[in-house]
């Protein structure tokens, strides 16, 4: 356990991590001194000779405050790493999360990555907070006595090592019992964990549909699977604790016959009798307690090699070009793509330059969002190659390319701040009028009038306070205001009003006299006026060209426009 929290600090906390674990070692050993110097000072007591005991008393008060003073700084030096380990390991995974491919994250990682980073880093800060000192006390001090009895009388010596090694042995059979259940424990947690917020963020399906409370099964299912789990735990735990309990109390009542039958023949003075009941008795409760200490020191183990599991996943490589040789452009060349198994793009090349609109259309399951995904190097190409700037994405650093892009997905998230700290988050050192015009270009300055609290309106968690279509005015600004050469845009106009949707689509019309746009649209009409349409179907672009090039020729692209053109007359009739 000390190795892996080893691994997990920081490299500027490890000498301090060091002595730490030095403080715990010589506070355990200080305090199986304390209980050997009971013998020196209570010899000449008991022999009448006070004066005899006045130096062993000196020396065991002297040995009694530095035990206090070590204990102290240990359990000080226990609580700053565990507030720093926090900390640190939040920062370690978030920068590691944020550099790794989308590809690897999903619902199940979504549950293990919760429960891990809320309960699982809450297990590991304890135990430099505060399992550690009771678990290696309890095994260093009663060592300490076992080989210091030696210099008083060999067979109590003996008899205390009998006794410690019959103890070691019954508790790793009773952790191996209770480490049976852990593999199903934490199954059950991350099961349970993706549950609860399933069941937070999809209230409106859910209600919808009538699943809520005791009606939906998976949430239930999740939670009594969990509670089945620590319920075995439990039984085993019990199990495990009697057992160990009852070889401590076997050994306390042997080790007490050894000392009364030494005692009784003459062999063993009082004084060291008195040493072995206070041993004994002192030492009898942390050796029980050693039980539930070491099971949660497993269970901070079982969590820190899960943390170790996502450190160990291989981040997408940085680059190292900084230095764009065609700035704003974006090619893809001979670019196929698919996710595990299953392909998605098949040899895809196109360019789009500054100072043009090219839109993508296609079905469903096209492939138009992987385009954009990969441009903003979300994931690996397969093959071919993808570049912006006129570089290889892969060779770029992240920070040129992020400087290089703004994004609107169809997946809008705001965080839980203000509109304009939203919009802001863009660009952090925009100014307040480059803020307000951005967001005028893209209506939100409408949202802002009618709020009570106008741009210090905070939108929650997710931006929950808004509709969709304010949510989508809301990333459009953002992207905006970040003034990128590049800005990719899928379904950006999806959730807006008619008003809402020309005014941002004339707004699209002015960036890409200054811009390259690449947009992904199923409406039609928002992209008749782009330089370059690109028809994707079965991963494949099968036609390209101008509006007026394309509704003119055989094939998707014309379909889709004549089935629009009769989709103008439907209504719905009661």
């Amino acid at each position: 356990m000390i190795r892996k929290l080893f691994r997990i600090v920081d490299h500027a906390d490890r000498p301090r991590f060091i002595r730490w674990i030095v403080l715990l070692v010589a506070f355990s050993v200080l305090q199986g001194v304390c209980v050997l110097a009971v013998v020196p000072v209570l010899r000449p007591l008991l022999d009448g000779d006070r004066d005899a005991a006045v130096p062993w008393l000196v020396v065991l008060a002297a040995v009694t405050a530095a035990t206090c003073v070590l204990f102290y700084a240990q359990a000080l030096h226990g609580q700053q790493i565990a507030d720093d380990l926090l900390l640190g390991m939040h920062r370690r995974i978030g920068d590691h999360l944020a550099r790794l491919p989308l590809s690897w994250f999903g619902t199940d990682r979504r549950g293990r990555l919760t429960h891990s980073m809320s309960q699982g880093t809450a297990n590991i800060i304890g135990v430099p907070a505060h399992l550690m000192q009771p678990v290696i006390s309890a095994s260093v001090t009663p060592a300490v006595v076992a080989l210091g009895m030696f210099v008083f009388d060999w067979r109590l010596a003996t008899a205390l090592f009998v006794a410690g090694l019959v103890l070691l042995a019954t508790h790793q059979w009773a952790q191996a019992a209770i480490a049976r259940s852990f593999g199903t424990i934490d199954s059950a947690a991350v099961e349970s964990a993706s549950r609860v917020v399933e069941f937070a963020q999809r209230q409106p399906v859910l209600r919808a549909f009538g699943r809520t409370g005791e009606n939906n099964r998976l949430l239930d299912d999740a939670l009594v699977g969990q509670r089945r789990a620590y319920g075995e735990m439990s039984r085993n735990a019990v199990i495990a604790l009697i057992a160990f309990s009852t070889a401590v109390q076997a050994a306390f009542v042997a080790l007490i016959a050894v000392g009364v039958t030494l005692a009784l023949g003459g062999s063993l003075d009082a004084a060291e009798l008195i040493v072995l009941l206070v041993l004994v008795t002192r030492f009898i409760g942390p050796l029980i307690e050693v039980v539930d200490h070491a099971a949660a020191l497993r269970m901070a183990s079982e969590d820190i090699d899960r943390i170790d599991e996502v450190l160990a996943v291989r981040p997408l490589p940085e680059g190292s070009v900084d230095r764009l040789s065609e700035p704003g452009e974006v090619r893809f060349d001979n670019v196929s793509f698919g996710y595990d198994d299953r392909q998605v793009l098949r040899d895809v090349s196109f360019a789009a330059r500054p100072g043009t609109l090219t839109a993508i259309v296609g079905p469903s399951g096209s492939g138009k969002t992987t385009v954009l995904r990969l441009a903003a190097r979300f994931w690996e190409v397969d093959a071919g190659a993808v570049r912006v700037g006129g570089v290889d994405v892969r060779e770029l650093t992240t920070a040129a390319l992020a400087d290089q892009l703004a994004m609107v997905f169809q997946d809008v998230y705001l965080f839980d701040g203000t509109i304009e700290a939203n919009i802001r988050l863009g660009r952090p050192d925009a100014t307040a009028e480059e803020i307000h015009e951005a967001a005028r270009l893209a209506r939100v300055d409408e949202i802002v009038n009618r709020l009570p609290d106008g741009w210090d309106t905070r939108v929650g968690e997710g931006g929950v306070s808004l509709s969709g279509g304010e949510r989508q005015r809301v990333s459009i600004a953002r992207a905006l205001v970040k003034q990128a050469p590049i800005v990719l845009l899928d379904e950006a106009t999806a959730a807006l009003d008619p008003g809402g949707e020309a005014a941002v689509t004339a707004a699209l019309r002015m960036l890409a006299e200054r811009r390259t746009l690449v947009v992904v649209a199923h409406r039609l009409h928002t992209v008749a006026a782009a330089d370059q349409i690109l028809v994707l179907d079965g991963g494949r672009i099968t036609q390209r060209g101008t509006h007026a090039e394309l509704i003119d020729q055989p094939g998707r692209y014309q379909d889709f426009w004549r089935e629009r053109e009769r989709a103008k007359g439907w209504r719905l009739t009661v």
